[in-house]
């Protein structure tokens, strides 16, 4: 008989505040309605500790091209302009007829 196989125990790896943190703002950064309009408020949540607000709140700080405005409800809302990409035209190509080969 064979033995069958062990599994080995799956490790969960804890994220840290800041990692959450990070990736819920890099989320709604992302979001496509955030692109379109080019602007997003980021609300500051209960389970946010100071230490990971400011960190974030600082690197956001001082990336180029994010003009911050701090609310009085402690949320933050994020500007920013259209990136070199978003400013060109779309290119519209007229369509090309074709002569049947018959």
């Amino acid at each position: 008989m064979a033995k069958p196989k062990q599994s080995t125990p799956k490790v969960k790896k804890e994220v840290s505040g800041i990692e959450r943190l990070g990736l819920r703002v890099s989320s709604m950064i992302n979001h496509p309605v955030a692109q379109i309009q080019r602007w997003v408020t980021i609300h500051r949540l209960d389970t946010d500790g100071d230490r990971e607000w400011e960190e974030v709140m600082g690197l956001l700080s001082e990336t180029d091209g994010i003009d911050m405005t701090f609310n009085d409800d402690e949320s933050v809302t994020l500007r920013w302009e259209a990136s070199a990409d978003e400013d060109r035209p779309a290119e519209v190509l007229e369509p090309v007829e074709e002569v049947a080969p018959f």
